[in-house]
């Protein structure tokens, strides 16, 4: 018998099946329509392979829900995230790492992350769910953020927001980047 799947793998894999089934598409509809291979599609749904921001994104877009409804665990009724814990979902693209801090309820519709960013390659972003808002808030160190074509630079306390709907992009200008993002989506 299989080992279970590591705790952030593990509810990965149910919120795609959950999700899929729902929308009632097939593994190979919701991997065409995510532009991901459907073995790495069947991998992360069998709770293994190794996801990236952008793959779950993706799939997040494909499905029509927000990013978090795939990586956030059931909800307790006092729930603490010690500082380096959480699910930390790390870019292919460039040295950046999101943890979920809290997903919004159907009511609320946001969500709110954790983002590190080291200075490097940037994070870049296709747009989200139409109407997505992106607040951000600078804890430390330096941060480009913004539209492709009109991004913003940031340092520590400063905060910018700006369509999630649209190519969007994170850049660290200084080690030891770290800032709040919350989503808002419809």
């Amino acid at each position: 018998m299989p080992a279970e799947p590591a705790a952030p793998l593990a509810t990965i894999a149910a919120a795609l099946r959950r999700e899929r089934e729902r929308v009632g598409i097939s593994l190979t509809e919701l991997a065409r329509r995510a532009g991901v291979a459907k073995s790495t599609l069947s991998q992360l749904e069998s709770g293994t392979g190794n996801p990236s921001v952008e793959t779950l994104w993706a799939l997040g877009v494909a499905l029509g829900v927000p990013f978090s409804r795939l990586v956030e665990p059931a909800d307790d009724a006092v729930r603490v995230i010690r500082a380096g814990d959480g699910s930390r979902v790390r870019s292919e693209q460039a040295d950046f790492a999101g943890t979920l801090l809290s997903a919004g309820a159907a009511h609320l519709r946001r969500d709110l992350y954790l983002i590190e960013l080291e200075p490097g390659a940037a994070r870049t972003a296709d747009g989200h769910t139409p109407r997505s808002i992106e607040h951000v808030v600078v804890a430390a160190g330096r941060l480009r953020v913004g539209p492709e074509t009109t991004p913003v630079e940031l340092g520590p306390g400063d905060y910018a927001a700006f369509p999630g709907d649209a190519p969007h992009r994170y850049e660290a200008l200084a080690s030891g980047t770290f800032a709040v993002l919350i989503l808002e989506h419809p």
